[in-house]
């Protein structure tokens, strides 16, 4: 096993809102391409509508319907904005999508939103309210039969912004261990990595030194190729790096993605250093630990 310097350091995450979906298709394709449509455009709040992204497969006998699904977690920081996300994400990407039904996972939310109620209104009244699945679910007829949705939605607290940097001696090196992480956080229930691929390119700090316009610009520290231009936080032999980003439901899920995926990474030859964006607990009240 390779044995990079962890540093003693930790992700400052906050607190976010999140509702929690599994989305049944006829075949896995189906769901699959349902799911990635309707967390598309999510990658972060600095300059998206919400954090949003796929959580795992589920089975057909792990659903309501016997049918493949993906469970799916969107975000954003207030209650009503998630209700806004959820309505236009479910109407206009899955609604649309052939064979879909959608689930709540979150039924003992003590907050729920009437999602299906508000979207049975597309059927212009021949919608009908049934019990399915020990379920309160809607029966929107459209042109491949019916979409099934049910009436209430869960939304909870949450956690936003668990991450972690790779610093490695080769951009290979860099990005295979990147996946290596991605694919540990996949198996943690609860958790998901909005940017694409889980991986992110473009890390970012807040705010600019030059341009009072931008909200968020590149964190030159962490960049190969500035190294010799500016104060660089990076070993002197690292030459590729990459940021992984991940929100979850609990606190707890976001603590053992990280320790899982700090595990994956350790695997991967190259890699030299392991560190963690933080803001001085100016940003959030989470201090996820790289050591614990």
């Amino acid at each position: 096993m390779n044995s990079p310097i962890i540093e003693d350091t930790y992700a400052e995450a906050f607190s976010t809102k999140a509702a929690y979906l599994l989305i049944t298709a006829a075949t896995k394709k189906l769901a699959l391409i349902a799911a990635t449509e309707a967390t598309g455009f999510a990658t972060s709040f600095i300059g998206c509508p919400a954090e949003a992204g796929i959580n795992s497969y589920v089975p057909p006998e792990k659903t309501p319907d016997g049918r493949p699904g993906y469970s799916i977690i969107i975000c954003q920081n207030k209650t009503e904005k998630v209700k806004q996300q959820l309505l236009e994400r479910i109407g206009q990407c899955v609604l649309t999508a052939a064979t879909t039904s959608v689930f709540n996972l979150l039924p003992d939310s003590e907050v729920q939103d009437n999602l299906g109620f508000k979207l049975a209104f597309f059927a212009d009244g021949y919608q009908e309210k049934v019990e399915l699945y020990d379920r309160d679910m809607y029966k929107i007829p459209v042109m491949s039969g019916d979409f099934l949705i049910e009436e209430n939605f869960g939304i909870v607290d949450a956690v936003a912004g668990g991450n972690l940097f790779i610093m490695a001696k080769t951009q290979a090196s860099a990005l295979v261990a990147a996946e290596a992480a991605v694919n540990a956080i996949r198996e943690v229930e609860g958790v998901i990595m909005p940017f694409p691929g889980g991986i992110v390119a473009s890390g970012s700090k807040v705010g600019s030194k030059k341009y009072k316009f931008m909200h968020a610009t590149t964190n030159e520290e962490y960049c190969p190729t500035l190294k010799d231009v500016v104060d660089s936080k990076l070993p002197e032999d690292a030459e590729g790096v990459y940021e992984i980003v991940f929100d979850g439901l609990t606190e707890s899920a976001v603590k053992k993605a990280t320790q899982e995926a700090i595990k994956a990474i350790k695997t991967i030859p190259g890699v030299i250093r392991i560190s963690a964006g933080n803001y001085g607990g100016n940003l959030g009240k989470y201090k996820i630990n790289l050591i614990e």
